[in-house]
């Protein structure tokens, strides 16, 4: 169990030093039981209670971390079983196998999946973000890969397979950045186990079954390591979708440590064809995969999955929004349109999507009205004359384009005449109350800019 504040409260220095950046040590004590800081803010406190605490208030399922630097995964790290209770907290990365029983063009098109297969989403990057390299007992080219990998692929989370050996050698390789190991059985525990206690490197664990799986966890926990995978070794679908249900359950609601890691999954192994790999790989990012290995990347299915995930691993609390800024769409120049609406991330699908099938450049400004929709934000006072006169003088757009002419949604029609008033060089046309109106206004507005356009 966590601990309280107060709890908490006890086990600091109490200097009310302000250096952790909250006004007192009972704040940020209340803070800290809360998840929302971190005991190691505190410069004082002993070393020893830090690592008390933080074992402590630490989520039920550990947070693994692979890669460095900027390249960080987060593996885990989950504190409830449905998504509606608080939110899920770190997508599963989905991707691929290389093995070295590949020819060397199947390997370099497996490679450059990575490098074509990227999506842009609500200003979300979407792609896929790990590799599985299986060793098939040749060395030197499992070594090879990794090697290629690390060099065309730095943005890629590994899981490197293979013999102590093969595995000490990719890990030099790698040098800072974290791969997890895979995996470590009844039958090559011990090895495994000493290789990750002496690299720090995540390690998986596989199990036979859910029994297996735990004994083999504890023993490695007693060993010290900390940073565990699981993979239950399920032998079928209902079989790996009752060990997922039962693996989480047992984390979050009976606090049972051996299960309390994330967990590592192959859709392929269960299915007869690319279609059912799918769908299960659907399954498995709600129903809990931490990480998603599939057989080939395609991207009609990639892309859904990259959605699906994007949606179920967003806080349901807080809307979907994209960031405020000025979006160039189709090319715009000096003389393209600009059209102003809210962040709301449907919003801007829609009137994105609607000013890409004009074909007609224009500049598109997304004001932060806190994902709320335009009548909404409108009535909410984030999207008004005041407020939207400040965003066109502040974003950078007047430096952008030669003429002063400002479409806004067709609801905000009511604040024309005051906008007119807070934007006194600009001509504010309102805009249709529907986005499929928008190709045929865009079109009108462009050729009158290009007729502006040729007369200076």
């Amino acid at each position: 169990m966590g601990l309280t504040g107060i709890q908490i409260l006890g086990k600091l220095p109490k200097k009310n030093c302000k250096e952790c950046g909250h006004p007192t040590c009972m704040a940020f004590a209340m803070k800290v039981a809360a998840g929302q800081a971190e005991i190691t803010a505190c410069p004082y406190v002993d070393p020893a209670v830090v690592e008390e605490i933080a074992e402590a208030t630490a989520p039920p399922i550990r947070t693994v971390k692979l890669g460095s630097g900027d390249q960080i995964f987060s593996l885990g790290g989950e504190v409830v079983l449905f998504r509606h209770e608080k939110r899920f907290e770190n997508p599963p990365p989905l991707g691929t196998y290389i093995s070295t029983s590949m020819d060397e063009g199947e390997i370099s098109r497996r490679i450059d999946l990575y490098k074509k297969l990227q999506w842009d989403r609500v200003g979300i990057k979407l792609q896929p973000e790990v590799l599985f390299i299986a060793d098939g007992k040749d060395r030197s080219k499992f070594e090879n890969i990794v090697k290629r990998v690390r060099e065309e692929l730095p943005h890629v989370a590994l899981v490197l397979e293979g013999d102590k050996a093969s595995l000490e050698k990719a890990l030099s390789i790698c040098g800072d950045f974290k791969p997890l190991l895979y995996g470590a059985t009844v039958d090559n525990f011990e090895d495994m186990t000493s290789l990750a206690l002496e690299t720090r490197a995540p390690l998986t664990i596989i199990g036979r079954s859910l029994d297996e799986l735990a004994e083999l966890v504890d023993k490695a926990l007693q060993k010290g390591l900390k940073d565990l995978v699981l993979d239950p070794g399920s032998l079928s679908v209902k079989e790996l979708f009752e060990d997922m249900v039962i693996i989480r359950r047992a984390a979050i609601k009976k606090r049972y440590k051996p299960f309390g890691f994330p967990i590592i999954t192959f859709p392929y192994r269960y299915a007869k064809d690319y279609l059912s790999e799918s769908l299960l790989a659907g399954l498995l990012v709600a129903k809990y995969a931490s990480v998603i290995i599939l057989s080939d990347l395609k991207g009609e299915s990639l892309f859904n999955l990259l959605v699906e995930r994007m949606n179920i691993f967003t806080d349901p609390q807080k809307p979907l929004v994209v960031e405020e800024g000025i979006y160039p769409v189709n090319g715009p120049d000096e003389y393209s349109p600009v059209v102003i609406t809210c962040n709301f991330a449907l919003t801007y699908f829609i009137v994105n999507g609607e000013i890409e099938s004009s074909r007609v450049p224009t500049w598109l400004l997304i004001k932060n009205t806190d994902g709320l929709s335009v009548l909404t934000a409108w009535a909410a006072g984030k999207f008004g004359a005041d407020s939207i006169a400040e965003f066109v003088k502040r974003c950078g757009i007047e430096q952008k384009v030669k003429h002063r002419k400002l479409e806004i949604p067709g609801y905000l029609a009511g604040i024309k005449g005051e906008l007119e008033e807070e934007l006194p060089d600009w001509e504010i046309i309102v805009g249709p109350r529907e986005a499929s109106g928008l190709p045929a206004l865009l079109k009108r507005v462009y050729a009158e800019l290009q007729e502006m356009k040729k007369a200076s």
